[in-house]
């Protein structure tokens, strides 16, 4: 009985009659069986959206099966990406002197529920290093205490040395404190995600959940969003709520807000790692 191997086809380009009829005739030709589909059709900006899973032989590598499909991708002017289902996202994690998205992602990694590799943690401060060398991944402690502009330029230098050194294919900021800047948002377009309250824009700055106490808010909750230069408004990915009343104190909000966002940022990871989601200009489509 012949070996199969499973690949995902994840596309969008501008919409048109018979996507579908030629990629699925693609794959037909090369010896593909169609195991999920899933496609959208964007009417206001006229583009369609695409994700496939199939099994093909063995044989079929998926460097031979890219430059198979090529030809046809030009042709439909395809952003594309054709990736095998086992191939692991590579992460790295960004995170700060709040430690709870971190220690969730790591025990669910640890625990076989969240299927990607973390080669490296990078953090400005020490406090999780021991957490990390628990997991046996190594941690970079790149400090930025009081620094200058200079200085943060050259950390965030760091990070990407990290970055290629690991063949890394997602950040996350999992509560990393800091801003990026218009530089590395770009380096990392489309390829990091950050985690926050879903108040914004209504309690920007220190203490939200206290400020959201101050004004009887029922619902809180959590945003997982790609980075970009325009600071917590990246296209969102994943967004959760739980439901609150008056009788909770705002520690009790707190540590409520931090269980949605680590389910919240899990979620994002995971979607992104099996190539479900699809950037559509500043929103996204995810094929869940």
């Amino acid at each position: 009985m012949s070996q199969t191997a499973r690949f995902i086809l994840k596309l969008s380009c501008p919409d048109q009659a018979g996507i579908v009829h030629a990629v699925t005739g693609f794959l037909l030709e090369q010896g593909g069986n169609i195991v999920t589909s899933h496609q959208h059709g964007d009417a206001d900006h006229r583009r369609f959206f695409m994700r496939i899973e199939f099994e093909a032989s063995a044989p079929a590598e998926g460097a031979a099966l890219r430059q198979a499909f090529e030809p046809l991708a030009q042709r439909l002017q395809m952003d594309w990406e054709l990736v095998g289902r086992e191939t692991k996202t590579r992460v790295l994690l960004l995170v700060s002197k709040l430690g709870h998205c971190l220690n969730d992602l790591l025990f669910r990694v640890q625990t076989g529920h969240l299927p990607i590799e973390i080669p490296a943690i990078v953090s400005n401060h020490r406090d999780f290093y021991q957490l990390a060398a628990s997991h046996n991944i190594p941690f970079h402690h790149f400090p930025l205490l009081n620094s200058t502009p200079e200085q943060k330029a050259a950390q965030e230098r760091k990070i990407i040395e990290v970055i290629e050194e690991n063949r890394i294919d997602l950040v996350v900021l999992a509560r990393y404190m800091q801003i990026l800047s218009p530089e590395l948002c770009q380096y990392l377009s489309g390829r990091a995600i950050n985690i926050h309250h879903s108040f914004l824009p209504s309690f920007k700055g220190a203490k939200p959940y206290h400020q959201a106490y101050e004004r009887g808010v029922k619902l809180i909750g959590a945003t997982a969003h790609y980075v970009t230069s325009d600071l917590d408004e990246g296209p969102i990915i994943e967004q959760e709520v739980a439901r609150i009343d008056h009788s909770l104190a705002p520690e009790q909000l707190v540590a409520m807000g931090r269980d949605v966002e680590c389910v919240t940022l899990a979620r994002a990871i995971q979607w992104h790692a099996e190539h479900r989601v699809l950037l559509n200009g500043h929103r996204t489509v995810v094929f869940r």
